[in-house]
């Protein structure tokens, strides 16, 4: 599994002098702010969140809000995430929605080391205040789940093992005892919100509703030719590349694209040493989730949602991975669905990890006003 290359990983690229912005890249991938896109094979096993239970003044009949372990097995792999259930009466069965984390090594709680954004635990915090439990796991590469089954042959690991974990947490959701099965969403962050949408007829029951988080709206290989060509272009701003160049690399690019999708070596005469080594990568022992990845086109997947499923999709437009103009095609092809709202919600100067400039380290009050519209829909 690979992450895409955020503005740090375009500085090493292209020696760009680029202001840091948060994590530039999404897809697979998405990556950290100040962490590598798409730059190696999700080997890394991160540390098991901490879980504790949200106090809650104790009240006659009411069940204080709670954060527990939950184990469940996906093709031979022991897959560990948190269920977190709101305050309650006992018995009362709650509406639920799985979350999942973007591409790369992000954990459970939306994390890659070193950075530490929490998203997935902010939007399940956010989630909390619309009593909606949610179940937040580890998949394959982080946490203490690991690689799990595919420890010694990580380079098998394909994008539908991911589809097929993401299942089977939905399933656990859905016979948790404080859960309603008829009354379950799913919620996916970037990559997450691809998985999302290929999940949908493969669970029972089916979602009620889709929170689509900064999506992956695009193929993957495509996405990752439009982070570079946009990096290239900064470069050329800056005078740090001629005209000359930037299109001998934009032509390189593409090249190298069309290359990998025929499954063909990668021509890396005019691309920059470190874009080299990400195609080399790319074609490696990645190679497997990458062709597998990047054979899904969501608008595709959205165009067969049953009528009137609720959609939420946020694009933020200072989201360097996910440029809201990504989401036009899924946007159009969700209308035809004729899914029920709230549809797609520009975020106004919301960065692909749903900050702001005025919230760098919690959630946008646009993020969180969107996530509340879906809930409450």
């Amino acid at each position: 599994m690979i992450e895409l290359a955020d503005e740090r990983y375009a500085r090493l690229v292209l020696k760009s002098t680029t202001p840091a912005r948060p994590s530039r890249w999404s897809r697979t991938p998405y990556a950290e702010r100040g962490k590598p896109m798409f730059s190696h094979l999700v080997a890394v096993v991160m540390s098991l969140a901490v879980v504790t239970a949200t106090p809650v003044e104790a009240t006659p009949g009411l069940v204080p809000a709670a954060d527990r372990e939950v184990v469940f097995t996906v093709d031979g792999t022991t897959t560990y995430g948190t269920l977190h259930v709101p305050a309650h009466r006992a018995g009362q069965r709650l509406r639920a929605a799985l979350l999942l984390p973007g591409s790369g090594p992000s954990d459970r709680d939306g994390n890659q080391p070193p950075a530490s954004p929490n998203t997935l635990k902010q939007v399940a915090e956010a989630l909390d205040s619309d009593r909606v439990a949610t179940l937040r796991f580890d998949k394959y590469g982080t946490g203490r789940t690991g690689l799990g089954a595919y420890r010694d042959h990580p380079e098998a690991l394909d994008y539908p093992a991911f589809v097929r974990q993401a299942g089977a947490a939905y399933e656990s959701l859905r016979d948790q005892p404080e859960t309603d099965p008829h009354t379950l969403m799913v919620v996916g962050h970037s990559e997450g919100a691809m998985t999302a949408l290929l999940l949908v007829d493969t669970v029972s029951p089916h979602p009620t509703g889709l929170a689509l988080l900064q999506p992956q709206a695009i193929r993957l290989l495509d996405l990752i030719a439009l982070q570079l060509h946009a990096q290239v272009a900064e470069a050329t701003r800056q005078g740090q590349l001629t005209t000359e160049q930037q299109r001998a690399i934009d032509a390189a690019i593409d090249a190298a694209v069309t290359a990998l999708r025929e499954h063909r070596p990668v021509d890396t005469t005019n691309l920059p040493p470190a874009v080299a080594q990400l195609f080399a990568g790319l074609q490696g022992p990645s190679g497997r989730f990458v062709d597998s990845d990047d054979a899904v086109y969501p608008p595709d997947i959205a165009a067969g949602l049953r009528p009137g499923t609720r959609v939420l999709l946020t694009c933020g437009t200072n989201d360097a991975q996910v440029p809201c103009a990504t989401t036009d095609a899924l946007t159009a092809a969700l209308r035809r669905a004729h899914v029920g709202g709230p549809g797609r919600v520009p975020l106004p100067g919301v960065d692909h990890l749903l900050h702001d400039a005025d919230h760098p380290n919690t959630l946008a009050p646009t993020a969180l006003d969107a996530l509340h519209r879906f809930a409450k829909c």
